[in-house]
């Protein structure tokens, strides 16, 4: 069976730091391109950072970057998202996704848009407040 499981997330003070993880089970995350997103009410899934396992490409949208890290390691068959400088707009469930079209170009034209992932997890609350 096919999964994604997110962990990690919880209540942290504004400029905290918080590792999200995403373990995949029942596929191998080789050649995927992996995603992490992230959701309010009443607002559109947004995507947030990519990394494509085919050749370790990393993407982030531009209210992250800098202060969020994307990695992988293939041994443990799980993506990480690490986040500092975590700031109460931060506050949302986060989801990781998985998609086995990782070819560079479909990558870099495609990794925010949440419909075009074939695998999601759950998801996983973050809050930032104090």
């Amino acid at each position: 069976q096919v999964q994604l499981v997110e962990s990690g997330g919880g209540l942290v003070q504004p400029g905290g730091s918080l590792r999200l993880s995403c373990a995949a089970s029942g596929f191998t995350l080789d050649y995927h391109a992996i995603g992490w997103f992230r959701q309010v009410p009443g607002k559109e899934r947004e995507g947030i950072s990519c990394i494509s396992n085919r050749n370790g490409i990393t993407y982030y949208t531009d209210s992250v970057k800098g202060r969020f890290t994307i990695s992988i390691d293939n041994a443990k068959n799980t993506v990480y998202l690490q986040m500092a400088s975590l700031k109460p707009e931060d506050t949302a469930v986060y989801y990781c996704a998985a998609d086995p079209r990782s070819q560079g170009t479909t990558v870099q034209a495609m990794w925010a848009k949440w419909g075009w992932y074939r695998y999601w997890g759950q998801g996983t609350r973050v809050t930032v407040s104090s």
